[in-house]
């Protein structure tokens, strides 16, 4: 895709970057603030420099600016950020940093961090602590505000929408279904409602709800269809405003899909390892997923769904080798073999047997049964 640098004036510049690659299509607009004038300036177009020229377009493009400073000296430069267009950058830039104090920037992001970290209040000795706030930093870096302050957003239909919340982007569900979220889900309850309905925005828009979104792209990148856990707890612990049979229309639509091994697992009760890579992990997480359906179903009376969706969830005792103790891949309806519990391939999604044999978490007395008991399970 194409780059725009466009020189306004002696102080501002503004343009887009638009991209292809782990999101196919990701426009990020752009407008840059110096604090002075600058005295002289160049766009080089595919390596080649071109003295005074004020916009360009193309594949490789670098602007450069001289000023003339005194020493020590201090040049400031602000930018603003938009999906939307170089006008929503703009808005947004003036919105968020309409002056030109640093210290004044940097205290009101101190204070935001501040107000975020100390929901949880946690004593211990001094590395603990660092260690603790540290990686709650790191849990809050995502998802990421998405959406213009005025509203607009870019959709995953190409389009331009506005919302009345905040939309959220970058949800890396199979990585942040298991703790991140249901952590939000406890402690930042004020944007979770925000972020689901982003997730439904996604699915009215694109058809489906994410599974590994990033700037209104979905990427497919990880297995599972976890936004259904994410609403799932949200739901059970009252949180947001959204419509529950909507968010349960949206979930149905997702794991009746025929793609990723949904259809052996729909047809037979388990993926099939010689249609489909990582098929005991996709097994395992559609089963969990699926019995997040039929609990909503259940809260919602739609008895009809819970029945087809329970009966879902009981689809990883398929994969169940009572032999080994193991969940194991099955080809042409045979096990796998030789088998390796400890082996990492692509049976399984960046994990092993030992890993994966434990995750049936919406039934862990069924899986206690299927070991022979309590004894046998804990050994």
């Amino acid at each position: 895709h194409d780059l725009i640098i466009n020189i306004e004036n002696s102080t501002t510049v503004s343009g887009l970057r638009r991209s292809g690659s782990w999101a196919k299509d990701q426009y990020c607009y752009f407008v840059m603030e110096f604090s002075k004038e600058f005295n002289d300036f160049g766009i080089q177009i595919d390596g080649v420099k071109n003295q005074k020229l004020n916009m360009a377009q193309g594949k490789d493009l670098q602007a450069w600016f001289d000023f003339s400073t005194m020493k020590d000296e201090k040049i400031y430069v602000k930018v603003g950020l938009s999906a939307v267009s170089v006008d929503g950058a703009r808005q947004n830039l003036k919105t968020e940093i309409p002056h030109w104090n640093f210290n004044e920037t940097l205290k009101q992001a101190n204070d935001e961090w501040e107000k975020e970290l100390s929901l949880i209040r946690v004593d211990g000795y001094d590395n603990d602590v660092e260690i603790f706030y540290t990686a709650l930093y790191h849990s809050l870096l995502s998802p990421n505000t998405w959406s213009d302050t005025d509203g607009s957003y870019r959709g995953h239909d190409g389009q331009i929408h506005k919302a009345n919340h905040t939309v959220f982007t970058v949800f890396s569900l199979w990585d942040t279904f298991r703790t991140e979220h249901p952590l939000l889900n406890i402690i930042y309850t004020r944007r979770v409602n925000a972020m689901i309905k982003s997730m439904l925005l996604m699915q009215q828009q694109g058809g489906l709800l994410p599974v590994w979104e990033l700037a209104a792209n979905e990427t497919n990148c990880m297995i599972g269809y976890h936004s259904i856990p994410v609403i799932y707890d949200a739901w059970a612990k009252g949180l947001g405003d959204f419509d529950p049979n909507q968010a349960l229309d949206a979930m149905i639509v997702s794991a009746r899909q025929d793609q990723f091994g949904l259809d052996s697992y729909k047809k037979y009760g388990y993926v099939k390892a010689d249609e489909e890579g990582e098929s005991v992990s996709k097994t395992l997480e559609y089963a969990y997923d699926d019995w997040c359906i039929a609990m909503m179903a259940k809260d919602l009376d739609r008895n009809d769904i819970y029945e087809e969706f329970i009966q879902r969830s009981q689809n990883y005792k398929n994969l169940f080798d009572d032999s080994t103790g193991f969940m194991r891949a099955k080809i042409n309806g045979q096990w796998q073999t030789p088998f390796d519990p400890s082996e990492v391939n692509f049976h399984f999604t960046e994990a092993n047997s030992w890993q994966y044999s434990m995750f049936v978490p919406q039934d862990v007395n069924g899986l206690i049964e299927l070991h022979g008991g309590d004894e046998k399970f804990i050994a």
